[in-house]
């Protein structure tokens, strides 16, 4: 982990401080869990539930919170299995691309 990765963890905690302590945990599992090229974390909620030690239905409706807060985005679904990442956003990120006037 580089510097500017603990930086932005960091960054990630002091900006999370409103939030529970689930809720916190959902959101840095998703900053500091391995994704595919999307930012998307390809593991079932169960799966990650045990990861952090929490029982299934308390990761789910956590999850759920935190999404419709806003932290994290649904970037596909296969099946009946939804995959999510942590919103660019809230990672500090420019997901905006700058527009230029033709020559």
């Amino acid at each position: 982990m580089t510097s500017d990765d603990k930086q932005k963890n960091l960054n990630l905690l002091k900006t999370t401080a409103g939030m529970t302590a689930n809720q916190r945990l959902v959101v840095m599992l998703y900053a500091l869990h391995p994704t595919d090229r999307s930012g998307a974390i390809l593991e079932t909620a169960a799966n990650l539930a045990k990861l952090v030690g929490m029982a299934p239905p308390v990761f789910s409706r956590t999850r759920k919170q935190v999404i419709e807060a806003g932290w994290l985005e649904e970037t596909e679904k296969i099946g009946h299995i939804k995959y999510y990442r942590l919103a660019p956003k809230h990672l500090g990120e420019n997901v905006v691309v700058p527009l230029r006037r033709a020559t």
